[in-house]
């Protein structure tokens, strides 16, 4: 699946990849980041919100897919990490969409107003299900929810870890998180099983 993408070998996002590599620090990765960009595209998608987004890799995708005249909102905790994904982002020709927010996420996603093409969740796993309760309201009917690490590393195969391991408690939210999605009737939703798994939720009422 990685080989076939080397056509987006840019180097911006080679020197993205290479920091994420050198730092050890969680990025969505090549193949998940082309199916963000494929999803947005497939929905149309102009406005965006990203829960959690580091410094700019997935927003690299999210960016490609809505062009100049979209918006995708980013939000992250680390105010470093505003100014090295504009950095990045700028030297790809891909700042113009960018709307960077500086805090907690739900924190963010609430001072966006509107309806929202799609939400995707990539924030600290314990904070799975208040995520989804806050997205899934702001999506258009037709919107995507998305969101990375529903597998997580096939721990939600054994959610019973030694008690007290943070381990347990994350896989429990997950757990929750994913059932709270595949229950709800107003969405319909699959797990793809790239990398880590991206759970794909549609708005159908």
């Amino acid at each position: 699946m990685r080989s076939l993408l080397d056509r987006h070998d840019e180097p911006v996002l080679l020197e993205m990849e290479a920091e994420a590599d050198a730092r050890g620090f969680p990025i969505v990765g090549r193949t998940v980041g082309a199916t963000l960009e494929v999803l947005a595209l497939a929905v149309g998608a102009r406005r965006v919100v990203e829960l959690g987004s580091g410094f700019g890799y997935s927003a690299y995708w999210f960016s490609r897919a809505v062009g100049p005249l979209g918006e995708v909102h980013c939000t992250d905790s680390d105010p470093a990490n505003e100014g090295k994904a504009l950095g990045y982002l700028r030297r790809a020709g891909l700042e113009a969409p960018i709307r960077w927010h500086v805090g907690d996420a739900l924190d963010g996603l609430a001072s966006v107003e509107g309806d929202l093409d799609v939400v995707y969740n990539d924030i600290d796993k314990e904070g799975y299900p208040d995520a989804w309760l806050a997205a899934r309201e702001r999506v258009r009917i037709g919107g995507l929810c998305v969101c990375d690490n529903v597998l997580w590393y096939g721990r939600v195969t054994r959610p019973e870890a030694p008690a007290g391991s943070r381990h347990r408690t994350t896989t429990r939210a997950i757990l929750e998180h994913n059932r709270l999605v595949a229950d709800d009737p107003d969405f319909r939703s699959a797990i793809v099983p790239t990398r880590d798994g991206v759970l794909v939720a549609v708005r159908t009422r």
